[in-house]
This record gives C-alpha cells, sequence and structure tokens, in this order.
C-alpha cells in the first residue's frame, strides 16, 4: 500500500512579531508583545502538520549549512519527517523570514531574496519517486524562479507514471504569469488549493466560480480555492460546493494558514475521505492556525 506523502518546497524558519503596527518604524524600541521564533515555508509546514497526523512523509527541499539549517535539519528528525542529506547547501544562507503581525491577524514579511526560499531546483527533487508514495503536493507554484512549466509539468508527469495523485498549492504569480504560463502543468493536476486571490490573479477572473473554471477548463481536474473565513470552493466536472468556514474563530496570526489546510486536505485524501471531507478538514486545519501564533504550532499542541 502507497501511504508515503511526498512533499516539495521551501523550508525556512520565521520569526514572528506580534503586534507591529506602523509604529514599529518610528521608535528607536518597539515593546511588541510576542517574538516568536518557529519552523516556516510552505513544505515544511505542510510536512510538519502531516507527520504530527501520523502520516510517513518525506521531504524535498533546500537548506543553507548554518545554524538556521541545521535547526530546520533537527526539527525534520525530532518530528519524524523523512529528509536527505543532499538538501543542505554550505553555501547557501537559509531563508528567514521576519513576520510582523499586525492586530487583526493579518501579516507582511521582511524576506531575504538570495536565502534559500526560492532556491529549488528541479535536480533538488529525488526522482524517481520512493516506491511506497501515493502523494505528491508540489508546494507552492510561482515560488521557486528555477522550476518552470515545463520542468514542473515533467516532475508531476513521473509522480503520475508511478500511480501517485499529484496535489499543488500556489502563491501570487510573481511576474503578471497567466494559467496559460503553466497550462502544462496544470492538465497533470488532481487537486489545486489556491487561495482566492491567486485563482482570480491567474485565471485574471472577476469570481471565484468563474476562476474556478478557468482552471477545470485548463485540466485540473478538482480545483479547491481557499476564501478565508468564507470557507472554501470546491469544483469538479461532477459537481461545485461551497464548503462554509469553521465558526466563532478568534484570528491571531494567519502565517502558514493555507499550509494548513493544504495539509489537512491532504491527510483527507490520504484517509480516504470524500471531497467533501477533506475539504470540511481542511477548514479545520486552517481555523487552527490562525488561532495562534506561528503557521504549523497548533499541531503541537497536545505534545507533553
Amino acid at each position: 500500500m502507497k501511504n508515503k506523502v511526498v512533499i516539495a518546497g521551501a523550508a525556512i524558519v520565521d520569526i514572528l512579531v506580534s503586534p507591529a503596527e506602523l509604529d514599529v518604524f518610528q521608535t528607536g524600541s518597539y515593546p511588541a508583545e510576542t517574538i516568536h521564533m518557529s519552523v516556516g515555508g510552505d513544505a515544511l509546514n505542510e510536512a510538519t502538520i502531516l507527520s504530527k497526523l501520523g502520516v510517513d512523509v518525506r521531504l524535498e527541499t533546500v537548506i543553507g549549512g548554518d545554524m538556521a539549517g541545521e535547526m530546520l535539519w533537527n526539527h525534520c528528525r525530532q518530528t519524524g519527517i523523512e529528509i536527505n542529506t543532499r538538501c543542505k547547501r554550505k553555501e547557501m544562507d537559509t531563508g528567514i523570514n521576519v513576520v510582523l503581525v499586525k492586530e487583526d491577524g493579518e501579516r507582511v514579511f521582511l524576506t531575504n531574496p538570495h536565502g534559500s526560499l526560492r532556491k529549488l531546483s528541479p535536480g533538488d527533487i529525488m526522482l524517481p519517486f520512493p516506491e511506497d508514495a501515493g502523494i505528491l503536493c508540489f508546494a507552492s507554484i510561482f515560488v521557486f524562479p528555477m522550476i518552470n512549466d515545463a520542468e514542473m509539468a515533467s516532475i508531476f508527469r513521473q509522480a503520475k507514471s508511478q500511480g501517485m495523485t499529484v496535489c499543488a498549492d500556489m502563491t501570487k504569480c510573481k511576474n503578471g504569469e497567466t494559467a496559460a504560463d503553466i497550462a502544462e502543468s496544470l492538465k497533470l493536476i488532481d487537486y489545486l488549493m489556491p487561495n482566492k486571490e491567486e485563482a482570480m490573479l491567474v485565471t485574471q477572473s472577476s469570481s471565484v466560480e468563474e476562476a474556478a473554471k478557468c482552471l477545470l477548463d485548463a485540466g485540473v481536474q478538482n480545483v479547491v480555492i481557499k476564501c478565508g473565513a468564507d470557507g472554501c470552493f470546491v469544483k469538479n466536472k461532477e459537481c461545485e460546493m461551497w464548503i462554509t468556514a469553521e465558526k466563532d474563530v478568534v484570528c491571531v496570526d494567519t502565517t502558514g494558514a493555507g499550509d494548513s489546510f493544504a495539509a489537512g486536505f491532504i491527510y483527507g485524501l490520504h484517509q480516504g475521505f470524500s471531497l467533501e471531507a477533506c475539504a470540511k478538514y481542511a477548514n479545520q486545519c486552517g481555523a487552527k492556525s490562525v488561532a495562534r501564533i506561528g503557521a504549523a504550532d497548533w499541531s503541537f499542541q497536545n505534545d507533553n
């Protein structure tokens, strides 16, 4: 039975400051209530949550040969995430994001464009995938400038040839790209999970429903659009449905909420849930994420 999930994408360190308003730039010392360090990056967030849920996970990423990279390496080992030593790059700085979280839970990032965050290349993903791998999640489209449409499609095609389900998350397109620019890859995706803004931007659509139709027409088998407090919209050739968000959620920090949603959805697929049940569980994971500081910290809440 193919129980392993492979996650490909970024692994970084997050330094979260909460709350942080404009005053942070207008005074020599700013009294933040919380300054918190945690693991971050789309792929590592998803891998962490899935591993804490009991899933066998392999992470394909790159990290630097520095103190931050060692922290991420040790985290993977301690959390049970499979990771290969070839991901370490002595010459590379591990990505570190400073996340300024506002009172309403929304945030802005200070990032290092020269660090490992956007350095994943096709050669960094070990192929073929493990024989016991049943799901590949590419997290996320448009993060990695060294992986173009043809190269991403080649990775997906390898997964499909091994009988794997292909999932993908997305960030906002960086250079005005449209669905046509990733057309080859979209045709190979079983489950695509952009948020509302990302989906509408890449399809040049004016509504969630229109964006979902465009992505479906482009070849995606199942489109799952994250809509925050409005829940999510799911569409395939047979059905479409809105899945309402969890109620009475106090939003503290939206960092990694989309990654938690994706991890929850993948967990549902792994467990054989129905499409609707996958979406409902994904909403629950997203809600747990925004209720705490840190992207994946909520998944540790039952640890002793």
